[in-house]
C-alpha cells in the first residue's frame, strides 16, 4: 500500500491540540452514556441462530438453537430495575445522560421513551438492534440504518442526531451514515479525547470519540474491574488527570459508558453515586449530552476546508 493512500489517521491534532473553549470556560467536558440495548440482543424469540452471550454476569453454557433464560433473565433486569435506577440517580444529580438506543429495544418498552423524553435525556441511535455491523452486508447495514431512524423518529418523537454501533463500526458505516444525511456526529471511534471531523466521504463528519476504558462492561470482563470499588477509582482518576490538564488550555472530554443491567445494580449503583458526588465538588465542569457536545464543536470549531 502507498503511504498516501493509507486509510488510518495516525496522528490526529499532534502536538497543537485545541483549546476546546467549553461553555463558561469549563475545564472539562463530562458526559454520561447509558446504553439502552436490553430487548433488542440476540433471542431465539427473533429468529436469531442463538443467544445473547455479551456483557453478562457469567458464561453461558446453553448451546446455539436454544434459548437461554439466565441470559435473558439477566437482560431483563436491566430494563425492569438498573433503568429506573439510573434514572434517579441522574434526576438527584441534577445531570443530563446521552441514552445510546437500540430502536427494538425501546419500541419494546414505551413507558421507559416517555421517561427518557420527559427528562430531557438525548438520544444517539445505537442501532436497530444490538448487532455487529461488520457482519451486515453494505445493503443490509443501509437498511437497518433507515430501519432504526423511522423507528426511534416514532417512539421518541424526534429523529436521532448520533449513532453509535455496537463496540465498533463496519467499514462501510460512517460513509452509510454520511449518505443518510441526517446525522450530526457518530462515536465510532475511541482514538481521541476530542471530538475531530472527518473529510473522507464527500463532505465534513464530526465524531465524537466514545470510550472502552471508563466502561462498566469491564466489570463483566474477567480482566477488568472486579468491584465498584474499582470502578469508581478508576472514573476518579480518569477525571482527576483530565481536569488537572484542562487548567493548562489542553481540556479534553470525558466519556462514561453505562449498562443498565452492569451499572444498574445495587453495587454499582453505590458507585456510580459515589463518583457524581465527587464531581459536584469541582468547579469549571461542563456535564453535559453528546449532541451538546456536537453543537458547541460544530460552532467554536466548524471543519476548515
Amino acid at each position: 500500500m502507498i503511504e498516501g493512500d493509507y486509510p488510518r489517521d495516525l496522528i490526529g491534532y499532534g502536538a497543537a491540540r485545541p483549546d476546546p473553549r467549553w461553555p463558561g470556560g469549563a475545564r472539562l467536558a463530562l458526559n454520561f452514556v447509558m446504553n439502552y440495548e436490553e430487548g433488542s440482543e440476540a433471542s431465539i424469540l427473533d429468529g436469531d441462530a442463538g443467544p445473547e452471550t455479551g456483557l453478562l454476569e457469567g458464561v453461558t453454557g446453553v448451546p446455539a438453537g436454544m434459548r437461554d433464560m439466565n441470559a435473558e433473565s439477566l437482560y431483563e433486569y436491566g430494563s425492569r430495575v438498573g433503568f429506573w435506577r439510573l434514572m434517579g440517580l441522574f434526576r438527584e444529580a441534577g445531570m443530563p445522560v446521552t441514552v445510546f438506543a437500540c430502536a427494538l429495544a425501546l419500541e419494546r418498552n414505551p413507558e421507559a421513551a416517555r421517561a427518557i423524553v420527559a427528562a430531557g435525556h438525548d438520544i444517539c441511535c445505537h442501532g436497530w438492534r444490538w448487532e455487529k455491523h461488520w457482519l451486515l452486508s453494505e445493503a443490509e447495514e443501509r437498511a437497518h440504518i433507515e430501519r432504526a431512524v423511522a423507528s426511534l423518529e416514532r417512539t421518541m418523537g424526534s429523529r436521532p442526531l448520533g449513532w453509535y454501533c455496537r463496540t465498533g463500526a463496519s467499514v462501510n458505516t460512517r460513509r452509510l451514515l454520511v449518505e443518510e444525511g441526517g446525522f450530526l456526529y457518530d462515536s465510532d471511534a475511541y482514538n481521541d479525547d476530542l471530538p475531530y471531523w472527518d473529510t473522507r466521504h464527500g463532505r465534513a463528519h464530526l465524531v465524537i470519540p466514545y470510550t472502552m476504558d471508563v466502561n462498566d462492561s469491564k466489570l463483566t470482563n474477567p480482566a477488568g474491574f472486579s468491584s465498584g470499588k474499582d470502578f469508581y477509582d478508576y472514573l476518579r482518576q480518569t477525571f482527576d488527570c483530565l481536569y488537572r490538564e484542562g487548567a493548562a488550555g489542553s481540556g479534553a472530554m470525558m466519556s462514561v459508558g453505562l449498562h443498565m443491567r452492569i451499572a444498574g445494580r445495587p453495587g454499582r449503583a453505590e458507585a456510580l453515586r459515589d463518583f457524581l458526588g465527587y464531581v459536584r465538588g469541582f468547579e469549571g465542569v461542563w456535564v453535559c449530552n453528546r449532541l451538546a457536545i456536537a453543537r458547541h464543536w460544530a460552532l467554536v470549531h466548524p471543519h476548515q476546508s
